[in-house]
């Protein structure tokens, strides 16, 4: 469930049953409904508030408690989920999604990933420039006023134009000049549209996170699997201005008054135990087609593996070999590495589970259902014909899109150059205006401190000569750019030497040649610099490749939608939930345990016990800290544990996605039972179709959440400003 850094990751994805029955723990439901599909299901499982205290856009109520966390001030999509715990913008949400911003004010004299962070008061609260909080104030169904103006003869490009156009007017209407960040999206494959306001705060500090070695116990190892002991959370608090409001980033701003927030409870979970889990899940696509499904398994996932498999082997030999690099490289490493894995399981579980089978029965039924009628026969006959073509062509060109961005593109050094573009210009028509090249140059110099504190030049310099020969040994020539060609020949196939002799020349390789290069800049400087060509003919390329992909897909957008619009028709009794988009959903479920094959039992919770089971201090990812063996060796659980044991993690059945990291998992009462973080490597499948017997979320207890905080890390402060229900 960990945030990917690259687009690329979400370009594809996008998962609702395609059965007639659809099972009660199975949906990503926008809460605005709940009241009409769901309230009575939860209500039977163990749900003990009421719909409006669920979800009310006139009093506070659970979605209040709920952020999504993202960049900047309007975001579209969000990368992890956060639940506040306290009345003063105390939020928590997994350490993987914090890693980002730990590692960032990390540094080997300050290295809270290995030692972790814990603010000893306000004042002591790390801002985070970029991090920004958004909150849910309320969502409406605006198909109606853009549905009926599109039409299925308009091209694509002239369809986009006109829902660009209506979902601008949509949301300005509701934007009150800026106050409010409002998003509309697209909803079942473009049948449906909705709109979302939100209340963004900039100001997010960081409060607190456990070493590593707690919160990413078992590392990529035991990464989507199960049993996990893995204590991933961390801290953050959202201030505001006086009044309440969003606000930059001031030493006067103050701690955020939620509307509403979790009490926390440490009654523990028991089998059959109703949950509730509440984020903004990134992309599903369970409405795919077999040949989708398909695309995934032998096209994307082999080439995706492939290339980040490459990049992750080099990066781990220097990041083994040197503290200062590990630290550099940790956030990127793990976010890639999630994704490699991810799609490893991914496409294992797609074949096993004979998932494109599936969805083909499901294919003829839909087909048997369209020929029975002329008007139908005309609407969707085609559909899935179209598709099978679009596909195979997107099957073509896919490798050579992936390898030229997680390939070509993929040298820090690459896309760093790129930065100095607009100063280049400058420095051309530095006679008409002389100072814009001086400010940009100092801006650039400040950047540079930035960009160089997380750069090892040696590191970057291996990354290009190995992916750049993966891409000479993978795509054919007939594939390839010139300007690639003509490296090859330049070199003989020698991209060791080559890399050597581009960071050697290039003024990109160090902070101390930039600010050189700054001191007296010129443009035939950047003209000549090697990087700098280079740079401008992989993205010149990149861009090709991407037109040429795009391009291959022909009409899937308009045909997936109609397959959509089909299935609903087919089955007027089913009650269709949307994909995930990014957008706030509650998924409902139980605590279960799981058989994952024959004979072979996984119980419904983890314990500290596990931890010590699994310690092997030769092995970074396994590494206990001394201070945890002593507790658990003592028994010091204090009011946390229950009969001399410690629940670390549990298992649910409710439906989720990436995004849903951080997510509160919330109990009938409506209070924090947990946090959800990672899917189970048997149901790798499920953000293409969900399976109820594999399908579980692993989420960290409070309680060992709590425990950490107060007994590991003598965190007082933050025990009292929650309420915590014994």
């Amino acid at each position: 469930m960990k945030k990917f850094l690259m687009f690329v990751f979400g370009v594809f994805l996008s998962v609702s049953s395609l059965l007639a029955f659809t099972p009660p723990d199975e949906g990503m439901w926008l809460p605005m409904f709940v009241d009409r599909l769901n309230y009575l299901d939860m209500n039977e499982m163990g749900l003990k508030l009421t719909a409006e205290e669920i979800y009310s856009i006139n009093n506070s109520s659970l979605k209040d408690a709920i952020v999504g966390l993202s960049e900047g001030p309007t975001p579209g999509d969000y990368f992890c989920t956060g639940g506040i715990v306290s009345d003063q913008g105390l939020l928590f949400t997994n350490h993987h999604c914090g890693y980002d911003i730990i590692q960032k004010h990390s540094s080997v004299e300050h290295d809270y990933l290995y030692n972790g962070f814990w603010a000893g008061s306000f004042d002591e609260e790390l801002p985070n420039e970029g991090l920004s909080a958004s909150f849910l104030v309320k969502m409406d169904d605006v198909t109606d006023s853009i549905v009926p103006f599109l039409s299925d003869s308009m091209s694509s490009g002239d369809r986009q134009m006109k829902i660009r156009e209506i979902t601008g007017r949509l949301e300005d209407a509701e934007s009150e000049d800026g106050k409010y960040n409002v998003v509309v999206k697209s909803f079942f494959e473009g049948n449906e549209y909705y709109r979302f306001v939100y209340l963004v705060y900039e100001d997010v500090r960081l409060v607190g996170a456990p070493p590593s070695s707690i919160g990413k116990f078992g590392g990529d190892t035991d990464n989507w699997m199960w049993p996990r002991q893995t204590g991933d959370f961390s801290i953050f608090r959202v201030y505001s201005n006086a009044e309440g409001f969003p606000a930059p980033f001031s030493e006067d701003n103050v701690p955020l008054k939620p509307k509403s927030y979790l009490p926390i409870s440490l009654k523990g979970v028991e089998k059959d135990d109703f949950t509730m889990i509440w984020g903004y899940p990134g992309s599903t696509d369970r409405y795919a087609s077999s040949y989708g499904v398909d695309f995934v398994t032998y096209d994307l996932g082999p080439s995706l593996i492939d290339m980040l498999g490459l990049k992750l082997e080099i990066m781990k030999e220097d990041m083994d070999a040197d503290r200062q690099v590990n630290i550099q490289y940790a956030s990127t490493y793990a976010s890639l590495a999630n994704g490699w894995k991810y799609y490893i399981g991914q496409v294992r579980g797609l074949k096993r589970l004979k998932v494109a089978d599936k969805k083909r029965e499901l294919e003829e039924r839909f087909m048997a259902w369209v020929e029975k009628d002329e008007a139908r026969k005309e609407k969707y006959g085609n559909i899935l014909t179209n598709m099978e073509k679009g596909y195979g062509e997107a099957g073509k060109n896919i490798k050579p899109f992936l390898y030229m961005n997680l390939g070509l593109m993929s040298p820090d050094i690459i896309n760093y150059s790129q930065d100095f573009t607009q100063f280049e210009q400058q420095l051309n028509e530095a006679k008409e205006n002389p100072e814009a090249p001086k400010t940009t140059a100092e801006q650039l110099r400040e950047a540079a401190k930035e960009h160089f504190k997380d750069y090892n030049a040696p590191t970057d310099e291996k990354i290009m000569a190995g992916l750049y020969k993966k891409y000479l040994e993978d795509i054919p020539a007939e594939q390839q750019p010139d300007f690639f060609l003509e490296l090859q020949k330049k070199y003989n196939g020698d991209y060791d030497k080559m890399a050597r002799e581009m960071f050697e020349e290039s003024i990109f390789s160090s902070m101390e040649k930039v600010n050189a290069f700054l001191d007296k800049p010129k443009a035939k400087t950047l003209a000549k610099d090697p990087v700098y060509q280079l740079a401008k003919e992989v993205f010149e390329s990149f861009m090709a490749t991407m037109n040429q992909y795009r391009t291959s897909q022909g009409s899937l957008g308009k045909d997936k939608r109609l397959f959509v619009q089909g299935l609903r028709e087919m089955q007027p009794d089913k009650v269709f939930y949307p994909d995930a988009n990014s957008t706030m959903r509650l998924s409902y479920g139980t605590v279960e345990d799981y058989y994952p094959a024959d004979a072979v039992r996984y119980d419904y919770v983890t314990n500290l016990s596990g931890v010590m089971e699994k310690e092997d201090p030769n092995n970074e990812e396994f590494i206990v800290p001394e201070k945890l063996k002593e507790l658990f060796t003592n028994k010091d659980y204090g009011r946390y544990g229950t009969d001399g044991r410690l629940i670390t993690c549990f298992l649910t059945t409710n439906d989720i996605t990436g995004g849903n990291s951080g997510s509160p998992v919330i109990n009938g009462n409506g209070e924090l039972i947990g946090l959800a973080f990672d899917g189970n490597w048997e149901a790798m499948s499920g953000d293409i179709v969900f399976e109820p017997e594999l399908q579980r979320t692993i989420c960290v207890d409070s309680r060992y959440i709590l425990f950490v905080i107060d007994k590991y890390a003598g965190a007082k402060r933050l025990i009292d400003e929650l309420t915590i229900i014994q």
